[in-house]
C-alpha cells in the first residue's frame, strides 16, 4: 500500500489554545506573556497583535506602549487540554497519528493511507478535517503527501489565505517544496547562518545542491538537510495512543465571584465538550465541575440527569442550579470540566403512542426540589434489605430499565392498603392471641387469626426494634368484617393497626 499522511499545522499554538475558550477576546490584538515577573517576554501572539507590529521576545513594557493589547499569561494546563482535542479529532480520520512540533507549533501527522473510500479523496478528507477543527475553534492548516517530512514542511509554509495543499503522489514533493524558505526546516542556527551565507534562501535552492559537496563541508547533517528538501526523507511513523478524556480547562484573567460570570466561561467549555463529544456520536452522561478558589482549597460538583444528553442549555441550567444550592466559598481562580460519555439515547414512539414527557423537563425540576429540601430527600424510595416495618432509604433516581416487569397470573392475590402512619389500637388477648380490638371507636371481636411472626434488629444499635405481626379476620356488632394486619411492638407493648386488606 502507498503511504500517505496529512499534517496538522497549528500555529501560535499557545494563543490559540486561550483563545478558543475567551471568545470575547477574539477581535481584539492579544499577546502570550511567558517567563517570571518583571521579565516576562512575548512567547505568542494572533494575527491582529502581529498586524500592530508586535514581535515574540517583547517584554511586558514594550507591549504596553502599544493600545488595547490584551496580555495573557501562558497556561500549560489550557495547552494540554487543546492538544488532547486535536487529537481527538485527528483520530476521527485515522488510528494512527504522531504528534510533533515546538514550543509555538503544534503539529500532528495522520496516516490516511486507504482511506480513500472511507473519506473520500484527499482533497475532501482535507476539508472535512479542516472543518471539524474549526468546530473547535482552532485555525490550522492541512497538508496531504506521500512524504511524512513533505508534508510537515508543507503545511509550516501554508497560510490562512490557502490552508490546505495536497501533493500529488508520484514523487512531485521536491517540485511542491521549491518555493518555500529554509525556515520549515528543523536546523541549528549555525546551519542556517551557513546557507545564508552561501546565498541558499529556499528549499529548491537546498535541493540543487550536489551531494558530495554538501556532505563534504556539513557531513551527515547536510545530506539530511538536502534529503528533506527534495522530500525524500524516510520516516517510520510513531503513533501515539492518547486516552479519550473529555476535559476541559480554563485558567481566569482575574478572581470572579459572582456565578453568572462563571456560567460564561462554563457555557464555553460545555460547547467545546459537546462538539468533541458529538465527533464519537456520544453524549454527556455527567459532568463534573472543579473550581480552583483562591487560598489553595477546591470546590467540586457533579451533575447527572437521567438520561445521556447534549443539550447545552440543559447543562448549563442544571449546573446554575446545582451552583446556586451549593456556591463556592471563595473568589473562583480557575474552572475545569470532566464529562462521562454516554451512548445518545433515542426513543422511538409508535404511531398511537401517547407524548412521553421530556427528561430534561424531570432533570430540571429534581434540581429545583433539591435546592428546597436537599439532595438527601430526593429521589425513589427503596426497601432496605431487613424486616423492620417501613425500612427504607432515599436513593437517586434512575430511569427504570425497558425490559418489561414480569407479572404473576395468579388470580388468588389480595391488596393490601397499607396506614402511614400506623393507628395505635387497644387490643385485648386471649391465650396470648388478639381476642378482640377498638378500631376508629369500633368493637371487633376476633374470629380468626393467624401469627404470630416475630422478627427483630439492630440488637448492635441503640434502635433495637422487635415487632409481632398478626392478620386477623374481626367482625363488628353490626356484622361489618374487618380483614386486618395489626403489629405489636415487643419492646413497649403498643398495639397498631399497620394495614387494611381490600
Amino acid at each position: 500500500m502507498n503511504e500517505r499522511y496529512a499534517c496538522v499545522c497549528v500555529k501560535e499554538f499557545p494563543a490559540q489554545a486561550l483563545l478558543r475558550l475567551r471568545p470575547e477576546l477574539r477581535d481584539r490584538a492579544c499577546v502570550v506573556m511567558q517567563g517570571n515577573p518583571p521579565l516576562e517576554q512575548v512567547c505568542s501572539l494572533n494575527n491582529k497583535a502581529r498586524t500592530l507590529g508586535l514581535m515574540r521576545g517583547m517584554t511586558k513594557v514594550e507591549v504596553e506602549t502599544f493600545p488595547r493589547v490584551a496580555l495573557l499569561p501562558r497556561s500549560t494546563d489550557e495547552e494540554a487540554a487543546a492538544k488532547a482535542a486535536i487529537l481527538e479529532c485527528a483520530g476521527v480520520f485515522s488510528p494512527r497519528v504522531e504528534a510533533c512540533g515546538n514550543e509555538s507549533m503544534f503539529l500532528c501527522v495522520i496516516d490516511i493511507a486507504g482511506t480513500d473510500k472511507l473519506f473520500g479523496p484527499a482533497d475532501v478528507l482535507a476539508n472535512n478535517l479542516l472543518s471539524h477543527l474549526r468546530k473547535l475553534e482552532i485555525a490550522a492548516c492541512i497538508a496531504i503527501s506521500s512524504n511524512f517530512h513533505a508534508a510537515l514542511a508543507a503545511a509550516k509554509g501554508l497560510t490562512a489565505r490557502k490552508p490546505v495543499q495536497v501533493i500529488p503522489a508520484g514523487g512531485h514533493e521536491s517540485d511542491a517544496l521549491a518555493a518555500l524558505p529554509l525556515s520549515v526546516l528543523d536546523m541549528t542556527p549555525e546551519q542556517a547562518e551557513t546557507f545564508t551565507l552561501w546565498g541558499i534562501r529556499t528549499l529548491g535552492m537546498l535541493a540543487d545542491l550536489p551531494e558530495k559537496e554538501l556532505i563534504a563541508r556539513m557531513g551527515q547533517p547536510g545530506m539530511r538537510l538536502r534529503r528533506l528538501a527534495r522530500g525524500e526523507m524516510p520516516h517510520l511513523l510513531e503513533p501515539v495512543e492518547p486516552e479519550f478524556t473529555l476535559a476541559e480547562r480554563m485558567e481566569l484573567d482575574s478572581p470572579i465571584e459572582a456565578l453568572d460570570a462563571l456560567l460564561f466561561v462554563a457555557n464555553m467549555m460545555l460547547e467545546q465538550l459537546i462538539v468533541r463529544a458529538n465527533s464519537r456520536v456520544l453524549a454527556l452522561a455527567s459532568v463534573t465541575i472543579t473550581l480552583k478558589l483562591e487560598g489553595g482549597a477546591t470546590h467540586a460538583r457533579t451533575v447527572r440527569p437521567a438520561l445521556p444528553t447534549n443539550d447545552r442549555a440543559l447543562w448549563l441550567k442544571l449546573l446554575h442550579l446545582d451552583l446556586e444550592a451549593h456556591p463556592p466559598q471563595a473568589a473562583i481562580l480557575a474552572a475545569s470540566l470532566e464529562a462521562e460519555p454516554g451512548n445518545t439515547s433515542k426513543v422511538q414512539l409508535g404511531l398511537f403512542s401517547p407524548q412521553l414527557p421530556e427528561a430534561s423537563r424531570l432533570d430540571v425540576t429534581l434540581a429545583r426540589i433539591r435546592a428546597i429540601v436537599g439532595e438527601e430527600n430526593v429521589g425513589r424510595a427503596v426497601l432496605k434489605e431487613t424486616h423492620e416495618m417501613d425500612a427504607y432509604s432515599i436513593e437517586p433516581f434512575q430511569l427504570p430499565s425497558s425490559k418489561p416487569a414480569t407479572v404473576s397470573n395468579s388470580s388468588s392475590r389480595s391488596a393490601v392498603r397499607r396506614l402511614r402512619p400506623a393507628e395505635e389500637i387497644f387490643v385485648t388477648s386471649n391465650s396470648q392471641q388478639p381476642a378482640a380490638f377498638v378500631f376508629r371507636g369500633t368493637h371487633y371481636a376476633v374470629e380468626r387469626a393467624y401469627g404470630p411472626w416475630l422478627s427483630s434488629g439492630e440488637w448492635w444499635k441503640q434502635s433495637l426494634w422487635g415487632c409481632e405481626q398478626w392478620d386477623l379476620i374481626a367482625r363488628a356488632q353490626d356484622g361489618a368484617m374487618l380483614c386486618c394486619c395489626v403489629v405489636r411492638d415487643v419492646l413497649r407493648n403498643q398495639w397498631q393497626m399497620a394495614g387494611l386488606y381490600d
